[in-house]
């Protein structure tokens, strides 16, 4: 399955549970822009290469439209798409007053070098500028995406309108306008969730087993914060290994061999298994922080947790979440759980416009009642409508997206 098709199955689901109107369902079945643009670049060997990229505008009923960029060899289309989707629902699950859209470039990152990606990271902001602007439509970092990447397109923007405009990109580095906490924000933020559900069940973190795949920005982070938290972190997967010890990981070596860009193979007193032998460990918390449609009809069956925490956009497709349901696992979203992240560039947006800059604490305290807020609505709507998490956050972000396209 596609990512999109995906998509459109868990807003036909929620639909169906508010009865939506056709006219309504019918918008939000489709981007209100798809803008694709072919970025010809000179290569350090002089060389010319092109290479492709998309911004699609998903919606923009509650406030500009506000999403990623991800530079990946996979970028398509349909993901693309789905994404921008994802994040019309993820603004409004957390009730802060922008849209949905999203980037990307068609591009595998480890073959350029940084003077590459400059230029690659330049050219999107002068193919996409029209339709971007810090009161039209804001980009973020995404996979293979950074502060650095952002630098370079606020300053790309900034020389294109002919005076200084960092609000018109998110995640920048702090000397150019970026937020303090913004780095930590997506992790901070599914951890402020996972806590909370945590103590709902009188669980102790300190007993209880994690598994995360992916280590990129948002699972590097997950992973940490999991592991200072007391956590027992007993698996994680990369794109290339899949290491296990039952008794718990060295979560720091892990992450400076990532930092140094070692393989995780031949860590000592771990074992490799298979990536379905991963889906399958007896866990307590399964993270998912990698990219789309990683639990399907194929692995669901055999997940033996008791939580999955979506830090990865898209991980689970809808037939494996109905066996999940079925199960009894409680699957928190990806729409909030990795939400932190698009609160905090909000929060960095705001800061931008108004000339102000807020301390990490100030930062911290308003995305933790942004984020228990968020999951406390979804938690009680789950509950009384007696359906699944991701539901519950659809049928209230669509309610609030319906609302604000009827006015």
């Amino acid at each position: 399955m596609n990512p999109f098709d995906n998509a459109l199955q868990q807003l036909t689901k929620a639909a169906a549970i508010i009865k939506l109107s056709p006219e309504i369902f019918k918008i939000l079945s489709v981007p209100d822009k798809i803008i694709t643009a072919n970025l010809a670049i000179k290569k350090d060997d002089n060389t010319l290469e092109i290479y492709e990229g998309y911004r699609v505008q998903y919606n923009n009923a509650r406030g500009p439209y506000k999403g990623g960029v991800r530079f990946h060899p996979q970028v398509d289309i349909n993901e693309v798409k789905a994404l921008a989707f994802w994040m019309s629902i993820k603004t409004a699950v957390v009730d802060i007053p922008m849209g949905g859209a999203k980037g990307g470039v068609v591009v595998d990152t480890k073959s350029l070098s940084s003077n590459e990606l400059e230029k690659i990271s330049r050219a999107w902001v002068r193919a996409f500028q029209d339709v971007i602007g810090p009161d039209k439509d804001i980009p973020a970092p995404d996979v293979y995406t950074n502060p650095q990447t952002m630098a370079w397109m606020a300053d790309e923007y900034s020389k294109v309108v002919g005076q200084k405009q960092f609000a018109v990109v998110t995640g920048k580095p702090l000397d150019m306008g970026g937020s303090q906490g913004r780095d930590q924000a997506t992790a901070s933020g599914g951890m402020m969730v996972l806590n909370d559900l945590v103590n709902k069940r009188s669980w102790e973190p300190g007993k209880m087993s994690v598994a995360i795949q992916g280590l990129g920005n948002v699972g590097g982070g997950i992973v940490k914060a999991l592991f200072e938290q007391g956590y027992k972190v007993v698996a994680v997967a990369d794109s290339k290994n899949v290491i296990y010890n039952e008794s718990g990981l060295n979560v720091p070596e892990i992450l400076e061999r990532k930092k140094n860009k070692q393989s995780l193979g031949g860590l000592l007193g771990v074992k490799e298994i298979s990536l379905e032998e991963f889906f399958a460990l007896e866990l307590d918390v399964l993270v998912p922080a990698a990219l789309e449609n990683q639990i399907t009809v194929d692995n669901a069956p055999s997940i033996k947790a008791k939580v999955i925490l979506e830090m990865g956009n898209g991980p689970t497709t809808s037939e494996a979440d109905e066996i999940l349901f079925a199960k009894g696992v409680e699957v928190i979203p990806d729409v909030l759980a990795n939400a932190g992240g698009v609160t905090v560039s909000y929060f960095e947006w705001l800061q931008n416009k108004a000339d102000q800059y807020w301390s990490e604490e100030e930062v911290n305290t308003k995305l933790k009642d942004k984020m228990i807020d968020a999951w406390q609505k979804v938690f009680d709507t789950a509950k009384e409508k007696k359906i699944d998490y991701r539901t519950a956050a659809f049928v209230l972000a669509i309610e609030r997206i319906a609302k604000a396209m009827s006015k």
